[in-house]
């Protein structure tokens, strides 16, 4: 990676009216990541890979990795597939107090140190910091100002700055981190209201963001760190829940999109992008919107694509009583269900209602579910009997129509690891799209 991080020139490009942008993949899903990598491969792009708070922290969050170890386990995909590592962009997703919000603030804050000292630490080198949730001795029924928000944001950064500083001392080329700052930050994962309403934020509330922040930075001394702020999380009209997607409305975000030209080093992060159509994702990063964050719509896809070599395997071993079927859809099922902590509070209604969702929902839970040894086992005994096999074009046709027709073009092998892949790659094109300056126009 060069000196000057890649997402400062991509900021310049936006400035210049060079409507180009990157998108953020927020996994930690093996598959996702090296479709990414192989997507970027082809057009010799940068990857932005990023991880959350909740997903990779000290104590090693729900994936289990500490910041190093999700660090070590992108290069190790990366060395893989032959790319290169330079071309690699780590992220850290709402570092800050989300995962201890209940705890008092003196704990809470103090975790939240710990946690970006560890990500700076481990070279990622954009930093989203999240100070935007009340605390557990914060007044719950009173709104949290956006001072207090901007004050604990300006404590972690300098704490950012300084890991930095001792990570160059041993380090003399690792590359200054830039942030994303932002008080009307979307939870992430998605909405748990179907029928939530979404407000585009309010310019007034945008331009006392930056300036609430700009002031924290400068009470402790942070005005070299305030010149690495490269983006702020606004709200600008995109959601998704259990079954609704809120679309991108280019009319109702023209306002706040005219207020970012006044700004001339700062672009808009763009959060819950996922299931967005190609045609919204290119608008969001022509008004300003230049990065694009997404997550659930990957694994929904690379779901998708399990489902349809889980129907596959089926067709193929039905009458093959010495094969032991994977049966992945089951036993993905039977663990949501007897280890609901993960969707209750994003899925409800009657039992068959619920059971439908565990599948097909947009807000996507089954994800956590993967590392599970029961559905991990499963997915590679499901892997293991398709490559004994030579997949008939037939079923390939059946159950992965797009995947078909690239075999024929001799654009695709017939190997069940890249028919998933390939199914996420689908995902992948709608944002390749919508990031580069010069796309061609596509179908919607």
């Amino acid at each position: 990676m060069n000196s000057n991080h890649p997402l400062k020139d991509l900021v310049d490009k936006q400035k210049n009216g060079i409507p180009e942008g990157i998108y953020s993949a927020c996994s930690a899903n093996e598959y996702v990541i090296e479709a990414v990598m192989e997507r970027a491969l082809i057009d010799k792009m940068y990857v932005l890979i990023e991880a959350t708070a909740n997903q990779v922290n000290q104590f090693g969050g729900y994936t289990g990795m500490k910041p190093t170890d999700f660090r070590d386990f992108v290069y190790l995909i990366a060395k893989k597939i032959n790319f290169p590592l330079e071309k690699i962009i780590l992220g850290g997703d709402h570092l800050g107090p989300l995962t201890w919000k209940h705890e008092p603030e003196y704990l809470a804050m103090d975790k939240s140190l710990e946690l970006i000292k560890q990500y700076v630490f481990a070279g990622f080198t954009k930093i989203h910091i999240d100070t935007s949730m009340h605390l557990g001795d914060d007044c719950a029924d009173c709104q949290l100002s956006t001072s207090i928000i901007a004050e604990r944001g300006a404590i972690l950064c300098k704490k950012a700055e300084e890991a930095f500083i001792e990570l160059r001392a041993f380090n003399p080329t690792a590359v200054r981190p830039v942030y994303i700052v932002g008080s009307e930050v979307p939870i992430p994962g998605g909405s748990q209201d179907e029928d939530e309403r979404i407000q585009v934020t309010k310019v007034s509330d945008f331009v006392n963001t930056i300036d609430a922040f700009k002031q924290a930075f400068l009470k402790y001394d942070l005005s070299s760190a305030w010149d690495n702020v490269i983006a702020v999380v606004v709200q600008p009209g995109v959601e998704f829940g259990d079954e609704t997607i809120h679309e991108y409305n280019r009319e109702g975000a023209k306002e706040l999109s005219n207020a970012l030209k006044k700004y001339p080093g700062i672009v808009f992060e763009g959060h819950s992008t996922d299931y967005q159509t190609p045609k919204c994702l290119k608008e969001m990063v022509e008004d300003g919107i230049a990065i694009l964050k997404v997550g659930p719509a990957l694994t929904f896809a690379m779901r998708e694509g399990l489902f349809a070599l889980s129907n596959m395997e089926a067709e193929l071993f039905r009458f093959s009583p010495e094969v032991e079927q994977s049966n992945f859809m089951e036993v993905l099922d039977s663990v949501m269900a007897r280890n609901p902590q993960n969707w209750i509070n994003h899925y409800h209604g009657n039992p068959a209602k619920i059971r439908y969702a565990r599948k097909y929902s947009f807000s996507d839970r089954c994800r956590y579910y993967f590392p599970v040894s029961e559905v991990k086992f499963s997915i590679d005994l499901l892997m293991k009997n398709l490559k004994s096999v030579e997949i008939p074009l037939a079923l390939i046709n059946q159950f992965m129509p797009i995947q078909y027709n690239k075999i024929r073009n001799n654009m695709l092998k017939r190997t069940p690891e890249s028919l998933l892949k390939d199914r996420i790659i689908n995902s992948i094109d709608d944002y390749i799209y919508a990031v580069s300056a010069t796309s061609v126009e596509k179908k919607q």
